[in-house]
């Protein structure tokens, strides 16, 4: 099956696996106006997306030649949403790596899946699971709004603005140089987020986006 995309700028991304993540990421992909094709083994799945889903087709993804085929190598990137075959999930890697497939991103569902993931050629290991429950876990532990962490040990996160910043201008309140992170924007009752300024002033029911290393993060956002 030869791929029928459209030779346009806009990235081409192959989903493989049709679960609750997968189909997440598809449908996602497609509403920012990507270009999906989407491969699945079982037939009950690939009958339940079809007229969902732009391109769905049935295939082993571990079968380099079905991959052959239908024209993978060309794709920009792979997305492996295949999380409880830990072997179907291994061997996908390989056979993209062995297709050419510029970028692979891949679901992995231990932390030793994952490392054997990204030895056999996976450029982005992906934890779904594990990324949403630390993610839910600072939200209710602290006074985050949202978080989000990166392999870094960076981080951004929206929290309300503390007592020390009231009133204040940024310069004034120096939450670079007392706390090491940096306010990228504000955002006041009724209005949306901003970015800001040093002499952008901060109130009482204002939220702010902050970045800057985690520990960092989490110790300016549990200020009173």
């Amino acid at each position: 099956m030869a791929r029928a995309f459209s030779n346009n700028v806009t990235p081409s991304v192959v989903v493989i696996g049709l679960g609750r993540f997968g189909t997440a990421v598809a449908e996602s992909l497609i509403r920012l106006g990507q270009e999906v094709l989407a491969i699945e083994a079982d037939s009950a799945l690939v009958e339940r997306w079809a007229d969902e889903l732009t391109h769905v087709v049935r295939a082993d993804s571990t079968d380099d030649e079905a991959l052959r085929q239908l024209g993978v190598g060309d794709f920009d990137r792979a997305v492996v949403a295949i999380g409880t075959d830990i072997e179907a999930s291994v061997l996908t890697v390989l056979a993209l790596v062995e297709a050419g497939v510029d970028e692979i991103w891949a679901k992995a569902v231990t932390r030793k899946h994952g490392r054997i993931l990204e030895r056999v050629g996976a450029h982005h290991v992906i934890y779904p699971e594990f990324d949403m429950g630390e993610r839910v876990a600072h939200v209710l532990a602290g006074r985050m709004l949202d978080y989000i962490e990166f392999g870094d040990q960076f981080a951004i996160a929206r929290t309300n603005a503390p007592k020390m910043t009231w009133d204040m201008t940024l310069a004034e309140s120096g939450a670079r140089t007392r706390h090491g992170v940096t306010i990228v924007a504000v955002k006041r009752v009724g209005e949306d987020f901003t970015y800001v300024r040093p002499e952008t002033q901060v109130h009482q029911r204002d939220q702010l986006i902050v970045s800057g290393p985690t520990d960092a993060v989490e110790k300016f956002c549990a200020l009173q």
